[in-house]
């Protein structure tokens, strides 16, 4: 099954505000919030060990206890244990993330992208998630906004443990597709010029959306068509920038960044489209993208998000923002705009 086909719709829940991302989150809310997702209709959720330690997981496992096994995708992520250990959740080494999930739980997190740490981190993710099985699994976060310079160290260490076992548990038909769950595009690119193994999709979030799409553009979307996989866009408003929040990169906004928002939004309100409706469809316009996942911690975001990719967006609005230089020329375009 190509990567596209394993998607049961264009909408996903990101899940990594149930970690308690930057707030802590009452137990009652998170599942409410997944509960809201699931009337609404929404049939893929997206996690990771780290979000919260565990805790998005935990919680996504108790919201989905009980709802028909096959009707729903799951991805998640390896990369990461979580330990018995308790440490401080202030010192967490997360790159440029800081300490956006300093409300989840204490538990020790380790970095280890060896075969043997993929394969237990599926099976804790299986107990953390209350199922037998997820359909999808991305290497998590192998690129420069956590390691650095030593980012290629880590992605030599995933080349030959995690991309293996992961690419033998596909074939045994153990899970359905792997790939990268990345912030940037460098990552993506290195995997895809190896000729062995071979990824079948990725998550890369906050590069393709409205406010910051030309590099995946010009050096991820082509490869990823060419090659018949496909695209998760994760953080379509670019950690809430786009949508009137004060952060973008997990970190205050900067002047250049709000002027941007400011002049997408001055057109937007114009033509009367919201900044969700734009966020979202510009992102599924690209034929590489295969979901979109925005995240939500309150149910109301839900139907937010819901409404804003079925809002009908005038053509005239796309091409305004394309002569004003506000997307890049080459960018696939709602409605052929």
């Amino acid at each position: 099954m190509a990567f596209k086909d394993l998607f049961p719709g264009k909408l996903g829940f990101g899940t990594a505000p149930l970690g308690n991302m930057f707030r802590d989150i009452p137990e009652a809310e998170a599942q409410a919030t997944v509960e809201a997702a699931w009337n609404d209709g929404i049939r893929y959720f997206d996690n990771a060990p780290l979000y919260g330690a565990g805790l998005a997981e935990i919680r996504m496992g108790q919201a989905l206890e009980g709802k028909p096994r096959s009707e729903y995708v799951i991805s998640t992520k390896v990369g990461r244990l979580i330990l018995d250990e308790v440490e401080d959740v202030n010192a967490r080494d997360m790159g440029e993330k800081g300490g956006v999930f300093k409300h989840g739980r204490p538990n020790k997190i380790v970095n280890d992208y060896s075969a043997d740490a993929t394969l237990r981190s599926i099976e804790d993710s299986l107990k953390r998630l209350k199922t037998d099985h997820i359909e999808i699994a991305f290497v998590h976060d192998l690129a420069q906004d956590f390691y650095g310079d030593e980012w290629l160290a880590a992605f030599e260490s995933a080349r030959k443990g995690a991309f293996k076992a992961l690419d033998r548990l596909r074939d045994e038909g153990v899970i359905k597709a792997w790939g990268l769950g990345v912030n940037k595009v460098e990552a993506i690119e290195l995997l895809l010029d190896l000729e062995a193994p071979r990824p079948d999709g990725f998550l890369l979030a906050g590069r393709y959306t409205l406010l910051d799409h030309e590099l995946a553009l010009q050096r991820v979307m082509p490869k990823v068509t060419e090659g018949g996989l496909g695209i998760v866009v994760g953080g379509p408003y670019s950690s809430g920038a786009l949508v009137g929040g004060p952060n973008f990169e997990y970190a205050p906004a900067k002047p250049a960044i709000l002027a941007k928002v400011a002049k997408i939004k001055a057109i937007a309100d114009r033509y009367g489209v919201s900044m969700k409706a734009a966020g979202l469809q510009f992102s599924l316009a690209n034929p590489a993208v295969a979901a979109v996942i925005p995240g939500a911690s309150q149910p109301s975001r839900i139907a937010e998000d819901r409404a804003a990719l079925n809002e009908v967006v005038p053509a005239d609005f796309w091409r305004e923002l394309r002569q004003a230089g506000l997307v890049h020329p080459a960018a696939p375009l709602p409605g052929g705009a």
